[in-house]
Protein backbone atom coordinates (compact mmCIF):
# COMPACT_ATOMS: atom_id res chain seq x y z
CA UNK A 1 0.00 0.00 0.00
CA UNK A 2 0.79 3.56 -0.95
CA UNK A 3 2.38 5.07 2.82
CA UNK A 4 0.30 7.67 4.07
CA UNK A 5 1.83 11.36 4.21
CA UNK A 6 1.53 13.42 7.40
CA UNK A 7 2.81 16.98 8.24
CA UNK A 8 3.74 16.36 12.05
CA UNK A 9 5.79 19.65 12.97
CA UNK A 10 4.80 23.03 11.93
CA UNK A 11 7.21 26.42 11.97
CA UNK A 12 6.58 30.51 11.29
CA UNK A 13 8.47 33.49 11.52
CA UNK A 14 5.70 36.59 9.66
CA UNK A 15 4.60 40.06 9.84
CA UNK A 16 3.33 38.93 13.66
CA UNK A 17 7.06 37.39 14.74
CA UNK A 18 8.19 34.21 15.88
CA UNK A 19 5.79 31.22 16.27
CA UNK A 20 3.09 29.24 15.01
CA UNK A 21 1.12 30.18 17.93
CA UNK A 22 1.37 33.57 17.10
CA UNK A 23 0.87 33.17 13.56
CA UNK A 24 -2.72 31.29 14.19
CA UNK A 25 -3.22 33.44 17.10
CA UNK A 26 -3.66 36.48 15.13
CA UNK A 27 -4.82 34.88 11.73
CA UNK A 28 -7.57 33.31 13.50
CA UNK A 29 -8.70 36.21 14.77
CA UNK A 30 -8.45 38.06 11.47
CA UNK A 31 -5.80 40.49 12.44
CA UNK A 32 -3.53 42.72 9.33
CA UNK A 33 0.00 42.91 9.79
CA UNK A 34 0.17 45.41 7.39
CA UNK A 35 1.77 48.55 8.39
CA UNK A 36 3.46 51.58 7.09
CA UNK A 37 6.97 50.80 5.62
CA UNK A 38 9.72 52.09 8.27
CA UNK A 39 12.67 50.08 7.42
CA UNK A 40 13.90 52.47 4.57
CA UNK A 41 12.28 55.65 2.94
CA UNK A 42 9.28 55.15 0.40
CA UNK A 43 8.36 58.24 0.69
CA UNK A 44 8.74 59.15 -3.04
CA UNK A 45 7.15 55.67 -3.82
CA UNK A 46 3.15 54.67 -4.80
CA UNK A 47 3.17 52.27 -2.48
CA UNK A 48 4.32 52.87 1.14
CA UNK A 49 2.64 49.67 2.95
CA UNK A 50 3.44 46.22 3.52
CA UNK A 51 3.70 42.92 6.09
CA UNK A 52 7.44 43.01 6.64
CA UNK A 53 8.69 40.53 9.83
CA UNK A 54 9.89 41.95 12.54
CA UNK A 55 13.84 43.11 12.92
CA UNK A 56 13.77 41.57 16.25
CA UNK A 57 12.56 38.29 15.27
CA UNK A 58 15.51 37.41 13.49
CA UNK A 59 17.42 36.40 16.90
CA UNK A 60 14.65 33.83 17.67
CA UNK A 61 15.80 30.69 16.78
CA UNK A 62 14.94 27.97 19.08
CA UNK A 63 17.15 25.66 20.22
CA UNK A 64 16.78 22.09 18.63
CA UNK A 65 17.37 18.84 20.76
CA UNK A 66 20.99 17.81 20.30
CA UNK A 67 21.99 21.20 19.27
CA UNK A 68 25.44 21.03 22.04
CA UNK A 69 26.79 18.25 19.59
CA UNK A 70 26.78 20.44 16.55
CA UNK A 71 29.23 23.14 15.80
CA UNK A 72 26.52 25.43 14.44
CA UNK A 73 25.42 28.57 15.80
CA UNK A 74 22.39 29.16 15.11
CA UNK A 75 22.42 32.67 16.46
CA UNK A 76 25.56 33.15 13.67
CA UNK A 77 26.51 36.95 12.35
CA UNK A 78 23.77 37.57 10.31
CA UNK A 79 25.63 39.81 7.43
CA UNK A 80 26.09 36.13 6.09
CA UNK A 81 22.46 35.57 5.67
CA UNK A 82 20.33 36.72 3.59
CA UNK A 83 16.60 37.58 5.02
CA UNK A 84 15.06 34.50 3.48
CA UNK A 85 17.94 32.38 4.94
CA UNK A 86 17.63 33.52 8.25
CA UNK A 87 13.82 32.82 8.29
CA UNK A 88 14.22 29.74 6.57
CA UNK A 89 16.17 28.67 9.40
CA UNK A 90 14.59 30.17 12.09
CA UNK A 91 11.12 28.40 11.06
CA UNK A 92 12.62 25.23 9.99
CA UNK A 93 14.14 24.82 13.79
CA UNK A 94 10.31 25.42 15.39
CA UNK A 95 8.94 22.85 13.32
CA UNK A 96 12.10 20.55 13.75
CA UNK A 97 11.99 21.18 17.36
CA UNK A 98 7.54 20.60 17.23
CA UNK A 99 8.18 17.16 15.62
CA UNK A 100 10.07 15.72 18.23
CA UNK A 101 13.18 15.50 15.97
CA UNK A 102 17.06 15.52 16.56
CA UNK A 103 20.12 17.52 15.38
CA UNK A 104 21.36 15.71 12.55
CA UNK A 105 18.22 13.10 11.84
CA UNK A 106 19.69 9.99 9.65
CA UNK A 107 17.96 10.31 6.39
CA UNK A 108 16.57 13.62 6.37
CA UNK A 109 16.56 16.39 4.11
CA UNK A 110 15.24 19.46 2.66
CA UNK A 111 12.99 20.62 -0.15
CA UNK A 112 12.02 24.04 0.25
CA UNK A 113 10.19 26.97 -1.79
CA UNK A 114 11.48 30.70 -2.56
CA UNK A 115 10.75 33.06 -5.08
CA UNK A 116 13.72 35.59 -4.50
CA UNK A 117 16.26 33.92 -2.66
CA UNK A 118 18.66 36.56 -1.42
CA UNK A 119 17.16 39.24 -3.41
CA UNK A 120 17.77 41.34 -0.55
CA UNK A 121 21.40 40.88 -0.44
CA UNK A 122 22.02 41.21 -4.17
CA UNK A 123 20.32 44.75 -3.99
CA UNK A 124 22.44 46.00 -1.30
CA UNK A 125 25.47 44.44 -2.60
CA UNK A 126 24.87 46.65 -5.66
CA UNK A 127 23.78 49.79 -4.38
CA UNK A 128 27.03 49.34 -2.16
CA UNK A 129 29.03 48.84 -5.59
CA UNK A 130 27.39 51.85 -7.69
CA UNK A 131 27.57 54.13 -5.11
CA UNK A 132 30.73 53.54 -3.34
CA UNK A 133 32.44 51.22 -5.61
CA UNK A 134 32.23 48.12 -4.05
CA UNK A 135 34.07 49.11 -0.87
CA UNK A 136 32.01 46.95 1.41
CA UNK A 137 30.98 44.85 -0.90
CA UNK A 138 31.24 41.07 1.63
CA UNK A 139 33.22 38.45 0.29
CA UNK A 140 30.25 36.29 0.83
CA UNK A 141 27.94 38.27 -1.17
CA UNK A 142 27.74 35.61 -3.96
CA UNK A 143 27.13 32.64 -1.71
CA UNK A 144 24.53 34.47 0.16
CA UNK A 145 22.73 35.74 -2.71
CA UNK A 146 21.62 32.78 -4.54
CA UNK A 147 18.26 31.38 -3.95
CA UNK A 148 20.08 27.72 -3.44
CA UNK A 149 21.37 29.04 -0.50
CA UNK A 150 18.87 28.51 0.86
CA UNK A 151 18.07 25.14 1.68
CA UNK A 152 21.77 24.65 1.99
CA UNK A 153 21.32 27.01 5.77
CA UNK A 154 18.69 25.03 6.51
CA UNK A 155 20.78 21.77 6.10
CA UNK A 156 23.88 23.09 7.95
CA UNK A 157 21.63 24.66 10.77
CA UNK A 158 19.60 20.98 11.38
CA UNK A 159 23.11 18.48 10.30
CA UNK A 160 20.48 16.87 7.56
CA UNK A 161 22.61 15.35 4.93
CA UNK A 162 19.82 13.73 3.17
CA UNK A 163 18.65 15.60 -0.21
CA UNK A 164 19.02 19.84 -0.04
CA UNK A 165 16.99 21.54 -2.68
CA UNK A 166 14.71 25.00 -3.31
CA UNK A 167 12.15 25.02 -5.37
CA UNK A 168 11.76 28.50 -7.15
CA UNK A 169 8.75 28.73 -9.69
CA UNK A 170 7.79 31.71 -8.64
CA UNK A 171 4.10 32.48 -5.99
CA UNK A 172 3.79 28.78 -6.66
CA UNK A 173 7.44 27.76 -5.58
CA UNK A 174 6.16 26.23 -1.84
CA UNK A 175 3.14 24.42 -3.15
CA UNK A 176 5.24 22.70 -5.31
CA UNK A 177 7.79 21.66 -3.24
CA UNK A 178 5.28 20.13 -0.84
CA UNK A 179 4.05 18.52 -3.83
CA UNK A 180 7.83 16.92 -4.56
CA UNK A 181 7.94 16.35 -0.93
CA UNK A 182 5.07 14.73 -0.59
CA UNK A 183 5.83 12.56 -3.90
CA UNK A 184 9.97 11.35 -2.51
CA UNK A 185 8.30 10.19 0.81
CA UNK A 186 5.88 8.18 -1.38
CA UNK A 187 8.35 6.77 -3.26
CA UNK A 188 10.54 5.58 0.10
CA UNK A 189 13.27 7.65 -1.83
CA UNK A 190 13.29 10.16 1.80
CA UNK A 191 12.38 9.11 5.23
CA UNK A 192 11.37 12.37 6.28
CA UNK A 193 11.71 15.75 4.58
CA UNK A 194 11.49 19.46 6.39
CA UNK A 195 9.40 21.74 3.63
CA UNK A 196 7.77 24.83 3.15
CA UNK A 197 8.65 28.21 2.13
CA UNK A 198 10.76 31.02 2.56
CA UNK A 199 10.75 34.85 1.01
CA UNK A 200 12.57 37.92 2.51
CA UNK A 201 11.46 40.26 0.16
CA UNK A 202 10.46 43.49 1.54
CA UNK A 203 12.87 45.93 0.01
CA UNK A 204 13.20 49.09 -1.54
CA UNK A 205 13.74 47.69 -4.85
CA UNK A 206 10.72 45.12 -5.00
CA UNK A 207 8.04 47.59 -3.50
CA UNK A 208 8.97 50.07 -6.16
CA UNK A 209 9.30 47.70 -8.93
CA UNK A 210 6.10 46.27 -8.07
CA UNK A 211 4.68 50.21 -8.00
CA UNK A 212 5.93 50.13 -11.44
CA UNK A 213 4.12 47.23 -12.25
CA UNK A 214 1.26 48.92 -10.88
CA UNK A 215 0.25 45.70 -9.09
CA UNK A 216 0.76 46.84 -5.28
CA UNK A 217 -1.65 48.74 -3.38
CA UNK A 218 -1.30 52.55 -3.64
CA UNK A 219 -5.16 53.61 -1.81
CA UNK A 220 -4.29 52.95 0.97
CA UNK A 221 -0.81 54.68 2.54
CA UNK A 222 -2.72 56.01 5.18
CA UNK A 223 -4.52 53.16 6.83
CA UNK A 224 -1.78 50.35 5.94
CA UNK A 225 -4.05 48.13 7.79
CA UNK A 226 -6.79 48.01 5.83
CA UNK A 227 -4.35 47.64 1.93
CA UNK A 228 -4.91 44.31 1.42
CA UNK A 229 -8.24 43.36 0.96
CA UNK A 230 -9.03 40.22 -0.98
CA UNK A 231 -12.38 39.58 -2.89
CA UNK A 232 -13.52 43.11 -1.85
CA UNK A 233 -14.64 45.70 -4.76
CA UNK A 234 -12.71 48.37 -3.18
CA UNK A 235 -9.30 46.26 -3.40
CA UNK A 236 -6.77 48.17 -5.75
CA UNK A 237 -3.59 45.65 -5.26
CA UNK A 238 -1.38 43.51 -3.24
CA UNK A 239 0.61 44.09 -0.57
CA UNK A 240 4.08 42.64 -0.73
CA UNK A 241 4.88 40.45 2.47
CA UNK A 242 7.83 38.21 3.64
CA UNK A 243 8.03 35.31 6.21
CA UNK A 244 8.51 31.61 6.40
CA UNK A 245 6.53 28.67 7.11
CA UNK A 246 8.11 25.26 7.28
CA UNK A 247 6.76 21.36 8.43
CA UNK A 248 8.06 18.44 8.91
CA UNK A 249 6.96 15.83 6.11
CA UNK A 250 7.21 12.26 6.29
CA UNK A 251 5.12 8.70 6.34
CA UNK A 252 2.16 8.32 9.13
CA UNK A 253 2.94 5.36 10.53
CA UNK A 254 6.67 6.77 11.22
CA UNK A 255 5.15 9.91 12.80
CA UNK A 256 2.72 7.56 15.11
CA UNK A 257 6.19 5.20 16.27
CA UNK A 258 7.35 9.15 17.87
CA UNK A 259 4.58 9.99 19.67
CA UNK A 260 4.30 12.94 17.30
CA UNK A 261 1.58 15.59 16.87
CA UNK A 262 0.30 15.31 12.78
CA UNK A 263 -1.89 18.45 11.70
CA UNK A 264 -2.94 17.01 8.35
CA UNK A 265 -2.39 14.84 5.91
CA UNK A 266 -0.71 15.25 2.49
CA UNK A 267 -3.41 14.07 -0.14
CA UNK A 268 -3.53 15.37 -3.33
CA UNK A 269 -0.98 17.89 -5.58
CA UNK A 270 -1.44 18.97 -9.19
CA UNK A 271 0.23 21.79 -10.98
CA UNK A 272 -0.44 23.42 -14.78
CA UNK A 273 0.79 26.48 -16.84
CA UNK A 274 -1.56 28.45 -18.84
CA UNK A 275 1.36 29.25 -21.18
CA UNK A 276 -0.08 32.59 -21.46
CA UNK A 277 1.63 35.93 -20.04
CA UNK A 278 4.56 36.71 -17.75
CA UNK A 279 2.23 38.35 -15.18
CA UNK A 280 -1.45 38.06 -16.40
CA UNK A 281 -3.79 35.27 -15.65
CA UNK A 282 -5.46 33.46 -18.46
CA UNK A 283 -9.04 35.13 -18.15
CA UNK A 284 -10.36 31.82 -19.26
CA UNK A 285 -8.86 30.24 -16.27
CA UNK A 286 -8.78 26.78 -18.50
CA UNK A 287 -5.44 25.14 -16.40
CA UNK A 288 -6.24 27.03 -12.96
CA UNK A 289 -9.52 24.71 -13.22
CA UNK A 290 -7.34 21.97 -14.61
CA UNK A 291 -4.78 22.12 -11.30
CA UNK A 292 -7.43 22.26 -8.87
CA UNK A 293 -9.39 18.91 -10.11
CA UNK A 294 -6.33 17.51 -10.52
CA UNK A 295 -5.00 17.96 -6.95
CA UNK A 296 -8.79 16.85 -5.29
CA UNK A 297 -8.61 14.00 -8.29
CA UNK A 298 -5.41 12.87 -6.80
CA UNK A 299 -6.48 13.09 -3.16
CA UNK A 300 -9.13 10.23 -3.93
CA UNK A 301 -11.77 12.51 -2.34
CA UNK A 302 -14.95 13.75 -4.44
CA UNK A 303 -15.41 18.12 -4.57
CA UNK A 304 -18.15 17.16 -2.07
CA UNK A 305 -15.50 16.10 0.52
CA UNK A 306 -13.53 19.29 0.66
CA UNK A 307 -14.87 21.71 3.31
CA UNK A 308 -12.68 24.54 3.22
CA UNK A 309 -10.55 26.29 0.50
CA UNK A 310 -7.66 28.51 1.48
CA UNK A 311 -7.37 30.94 -1.47
CA UNK A 312 -4.47 32.24 -3.24
CA UNK A 313 -6.59 35.77 -3.21
CA UNK A 314 -3.77 38.55 -3.83
CA UNK A 315 -5.96 41.37 -3.35
CA UNK A 316 -5.98 42.15 -7.00
CA UNK A 317 -8.94 43.11 -9.14
CA UNK A 318 -8.20 40.34 -12.24
CA UNK A 319 -6.68 37.55 -10.42
CA UNK A 320 -9.62 37.46 -7.31
CA UNK A 321 -12.68 37.76 -10.11
CA UNK A 322 -10.72 34.63 -12.63
CA UNK A 323 -9.66 32.74 -8.94
CA UNK A 324 -13.31 33.22 -8.11
CA UNK A 325 -14.90 31.80 -11.27
CA UNK A 326 -12.43 29.13 -11.74
CA UNK A 327 -13.19 27.94 -8.20
CA UNK A 328 -16.96 27.68 -9.25
CA UNK A 329 -16.11 26.02 -12.35
CA UNK A 330 -14.00 23.35 -10.56
CA UNK A 331 -16.44 22.55 -7.82
CA UNK A 332 -20.10 23.07 -9.44
CA UNK A 333 -22.73 23.41 -7.12
CA UNK A 334 -20.20 22.63 -4.37
CA UNK A 335 -18.84 26.11 -4.43
CA UNK A 336 -22.58 27.60 -3.53
CA UNK A 337 -21.99 26.37 0.34
CA UNK A 338 -18.09 26.29 -0.11
CA UNK A 339 -16.09 28.19 2.80
CA UNK A 340 -13.05 29.34 2.05
CA UNK A 341 -10.55 32.60 3.18
CA UNK A 342 -7.44 34.29 1.70
CA UNK A 343 -4.45 34.41 4.85
CA UNK A 344 -2.61 37.35 1.98
CA UNK A 345 -5.36 39.37 3.63
CA UNK A 346 -3.59 39.73 7.09
CA UNK A 347 0.13 38.87 6.24
CA UNK A 348 0.53 40.49 2.41
CA UNK A 349 1.65 38.41 -0.41
CA UNK A 350 5.15 36.45 0.52
CA UNK A 351 5.78 35.95 -2.94
CA UNK A 352 7.06 31.84 -3.38
CA UNK A 353 6.13 31.24 0.22
CA UNK A 354 2.81 32.37 -0.14
CA UNK A 355 1.87 28.68 -1.15
CA UNK A 356 3.29 27.25 2.61
CA UNK A 357 1.43 30.12 4.59
CA UNK A 358 -1.91 28.92 2.94
CA UNK A 359 -0.97 25.47 3.72
CA UNK A 360 0.12 26.22 7.38
CA UNK A 361 -3.57 27.49 7.78
CA UNK A 362 -5.12 25.27 6.62
CA UNK A 363 -3.53 22.39 8.30
CA UNK A 364 -3.91 24.13 11.64
CA UNK A 365 -7.32 24.50 10.55
CA UNK A 366 -7.76 21.24 10.06
CA UNK A 367 -6.26 20.40 13.30
CA UNK A 368 -7.67 23.16 15.29
CA UNK A 369 -11.24 22.46 14.24
CA UNK A 370 -11.22 26.69 12.83
CA UNK A 371 -11.97 28.36 9.89
CA UNK A 372 -9.79 31.79 9.91
CA UNK A 373 -11.53 34.97 8.37
CA UNK A 374 -10.98 36.82 5.15
CA UNK A 375 -10.13 40.49 6.83
CA UNK A 376 -11.28 44.01 5.63
CA UNK A 377 -13.94 42.09 3.54
CA UNK A 378 -16.46 44.75 3.97
CA UNK A 379 -17.96 45.25 0.53
CA UNK A 380 -17.99 41.77 -1.47
CA UNK A 381 -17.02 41.96 -5.06
CA UNK A 382 -20.61 40.76 -6.99
CA UNK A 383 -17.70 39.15 -9.14
CA UNK A 384 -16.09 37.29 -6.16
CA UNK A 385 -19.79 35.67 -5.09
CA UNK A 386 -18.84 32.89 -2.94
CA UNK A 387 -18.69 32.20 1.12
CA UNK A 388 -15.24 33.60 1.82
CA UNK A 389 -15.46 34.07 5.43
CA UNK A 390 -15.82 37.92 5.78
CA UNK A 391 -13.90 39.63 8.71
CA UNK A 392 -15.03 36.55 11.22
CA UNK A 393 -14.22 33.04 10.88
CA UNK A 394 -16.01 30.17 12.58
CA UNK A 395 -16.37 26.77 14.19
CA UNK A 396 -15.90 23.74 12.26
CA UNK A 397 -15.03 20.24 11.19
CA UNK A 398 -13.40 20.35 7.95
CA UNK A 399 -12.68 16.43 6.64
CA UNK A 400 -10.23 17.79 3.72
CA UNK A 401 -8.89 21.33 2.92
CA UNK A 402 -7.69 22.62 -0.71
CA UNK A 403 -4.76 24.93 -1.15
CA UNK A 404 -4.95 26.93 -4.25
CA UNK A 405 -1.58 28.79 -5.72
CA UNK A 406 -1.20 30.91 -8.31
CA UNK A 407 1.76 32.81 -9.66
CA UNK A 408 3.53 34.61 -12.39
CA UNK A 409 4.50 33.07 -15.44
CA UNK A 410 0.95 31.18 -15.88
CA UNK A 411 2.05 28.68 -13.24
CA UNK A 412 -1.19 26.99 -11.73
CA UNK A 413 -0.77 24.69 -8.53
CA UNK A 414 -3.52 22.75 -5.80
CA UNK A 415 -2.89 20.88 -3.19
CA UNK A 416 -4.83 18.92 -1.14
CA UNK A 417 -4.67 18.65 2.54
CA UNK A 418 -6.51 15.93 5.18
CA UNK A 419 -7.81 16.08 8.50
CA UNK A 420 -6.25 13.19 11.00
CA UNK A 421 -8.92 10.49 11.87
CA UNK A 422 -9.05 10.66 15.47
Amino acid sequence: MTPRVVISGIGVVSTFGVGRECFWHNVSLGISGTRAVTEFDVSSFPCQVAAPVPAISFACAPRVDGDDEHDHDSRADPRRYSRAALLAVIAAREAWKDAGLRIGEPGAGVIIGSGGGGIDVGEAQYRDFFTNGGRHVTPYAIAIGIVGMLSSEVSISLGLRGISHVLSTGCTSSTDALGYAARLIRSGEADVLLSGGADGCVTPGMIFGFSRMRAVSTRYNDRPGEASRPFDKDRDGFVLGEGAWMYVVEREDRARARGAQIYATVEGYHSTCDAYHRVQMDPEGTEIVAAIRGAVDRSGRATEEIDYVNYHGTSTQLNDAIESRCTRAAFGKRADTLPGSSTKSMIGHPQGASGSAGIVTAALALARGFLPPTANLTHQDPACDMDFLPQVGRAATPAAALCNCLGFGSKNSAIVLGAVPN
